[in-house]
């Protein structure tokens, strides 16, 4: 079965879902309709929720399911939360502040090099 549409394929606006109808006897119930807070994720938000739910919050785990860092963790986690309309905490931006002062540190003591650096800088937001 086919997800519901998020946004409208012509214009990109937003869709309600108008009509449900049961696979078993048929009824049909029309009116408006809300998707709900997952539907309006997008695939790849959906996937990493999958894999936090299948690890049950094992950020050990998930980090050597997906292949990236805690802090890459973090970050994605924060921005599920706030793609589901709920507020992010102040302490993302302490977590941001602290992630580029430990990716400087590696480069001063020589663990990674300054394009390996300069890549993982990026990837913050």
């Amino acid at each position: 079965m086919r997800k519901v549409l998020e946004q409208c394929p012509s214009c990109g606006g937003n869709v309600e879902v108008t009509r449900i109808s049961c696979t078993r006897c048929e009824t049909e119930v029309t009116g408006r309709f809300e998707l709900c807070r997952f539907c309006r994720l997008p695939p790849e938000s959906v996937q990493f929720l999958e894999v936090f739910i299948k690890n049950r919050g094992n950020v050990k785990e998930m980090e050597r399911e997906l292949g990236i860092s805690y802090w890459t963790i973090r970050s994605r986690i924060n921005e599920l939360i706030a793609e589901l309309g709920f507020e992010v905490e102040a302490e993302q931006e302490e977590d941001i502040t602290r992630q580029r002062r430990e990716i400087l540190e590696k480069v001063d003591s020589g663990d990674i090099g300054v394009g390996e650096a300069a890549e993982l800088l990026t990837k913050l937001k």
